[in-house]
């Protein structure tokens, strides 16, 4: 599992962010990619830095903004990412077994900090089970070439 993690939200979602962030800091190499405040600002470019980083630098990435829904459609854009929102711990375990995803989304409006740090949790701590679901992941990737 990789001990790198990039963290990056908008306005929304910058107070959970700063508490994911507290909370990783001793177990994790953290890069915090933005935003630094809760000045308006535009979720896409925290979605696309967290995706460029998680690419170049073999990390996870966690993406926050209001409803974890425009940071993960930004960040699926991406050739090589696989955003999943999750709103329980169960869909983020799900998420790392079954879909080999390799960036959480959450909202920062609707994931509360408990929520978070148990949903973070099995985020981090549940590796891509393989098997069967290896050939639904690689037809997940080929989908990005389908026009």
């Amino acid at each position: 599992m990789p001990k790198k993690i990039a963290i990056g939200s908008d306005h929304a979602g910058f107070e959970l962010k700063e508490h994911i962030k507290a909370l990783l800091r001793d177990a994790y190499d953290v890069e915090d990619v933005g935003t630094n405040s809760e000045e308006s600002c535009d979720y896409p470019d925290y979605a696309i830095k967290v995706a460029d980083s998680v690419l170049k630098n073999n990390k996870l990435g966690i993406l926050i903004c209001g409803t974890g829904i425009g940071m993960c459609m930004t960040a699926n854009k991406i050739h090589g990412i696989r955003a999943a929102l999750a709103k329980d711990a169960y869909m983020a375990e799900m998420a790392r077994k079954h879909n080999d995803a390799n960036v959480l989304c959450m909202g920062g409006r609707t994931t509360s900090p408990e929520d978070a740090e148990i949903i973070v949790h099995n985020f981090l701590t549940t590796e891509f089970e393989g098997g069967r679901h290896e050939k639904r992941v690689q037809k997940i990737m080929a989908a990005e070439k389908h026009k």
